[in-house]
């Protein structure tokens, strides 16, 4: 099949190249001059004439350019075309932009994409979200970008996105619980070897997981991580999932609290825990560190 591809960096860059070794013909832009085939979304657009319904699929941030970049390809693409936006974008938004494009007889589909940069070798996960039948005829691209079973119609349009939002959400848990386990280890007198420790994990053990062998991989060539930093950024999807929990009064105490975890990863003297030490020290005389 041949299709478009807008926004070719490290996600979108690497699935371009796996649908041609999988024998697609893929049309790229991108902002970039040395990564793009084409110049514009004008351009990209006039090289899918011919093709029974025209494939444009959006690789770029969410919110603004995501937003942007559907607004131009409803002026260029004619009705039964069909536009994938495979970034992280809210299914709210994405709910929102199925009924814009439908308005103009465009069908979409809102794909919820996992693999990082490993995907390009190994396949991707996809989760999409739209019409049965627009699924079946996107299915050959699907199929090559994915690993074994790694794909799934999930539902109507929005509920890809909201199951990539949900799964972002449990990796937040998974990766707190090794962040955890791992200062756990390193804080204990028994001086354990704790890149034999991880590794271990990782053969029969309840916990291996892909994150797990990234992490005993690190830990081994920097078993105290001396060369990063404690901070770590959060994204929009651990913050809307924790939104619907609270929406949807579902309990997610694991990753609510992965979340603010992040948060206080960012202060290097945090003021909650100014504030717990003294009131430890206020009812309880407890030593206040200057």
């Amino acid at each position: 099949m041949k299709l478009g591809m807008i926004g070719l960096g490290k996600m979108g860059g690497n699935m371009a190249t796996r649908l041609r070794r999988h024998g697609h013909e893929v049309v790229g832009f991108d902002h970039d001059p040395e990564q793009r085939d084409v110049g514009s979304l004008e351009e990209l657009v006039a090289a899918l004439e011919g093709e029974p319904r025209r494939i444009v699929w959006v690789m770029v941030p969410a919110g603004g350019p995501t937003e942007d970049t559907l607004a131009a390809l409803q002026g260029l693409l004619s009705p039964g075309d069909i536009v994938i936006d495979g970034g992280n974008s809210n299914f709210k938004a994405s709910i929102a932009h199925g009924e814009e494009l439908g308005g103009a007889e465009l069908a979409f589909v809102d794909a919820g994409v996992s693999g990082g940069v490993w995907g390009l070798d190994e396949g991707y996960c996809i989760m999409a979200g739209g019409e049965a039948d627009v699924i079946d005829h996107l299915r050959p691209i699907f199929d090559a970008l994915v690993t074994d079973d790694g794909f799934a119609h999930v539902g109507p349009i929005g509920a890809g996105h909201f199951t990539k939002m949900v799964h972002n959400g449990v990796e937040y848990g998974m990766m707190q619980s090794f962040a955890e386990g791992y200062e756990l280890l390193q804080a204990t007198d028994l001086a354990i070897d704790i890149p034999a420790a991880l590794e271990v994990w990782r053969h029969g053990s309840v916990v291996r997981s892909w994150l797990l062998d990234l992490f005993a991989e690190a830990v081994a060539k920097d078993p105290k991580l001396d060369t990063v930093r404690g901070w770590a950024q959060d994204s929009g999807e651990g913050r809307w999932t924790v939104e619907q929990a609270v929406d949807l009064a579902v309990p997610a105490p694991a990753i609510t609290a992965a979340l603010f975890a992040r948060f206080s990863s960012r202060q290097d003297d945090a003021p909650a825990m100014k504030a717990i030490a003294i009131m430890r020290n206020a009812f309880g005389g407890h030593e206040v560190r200057s």
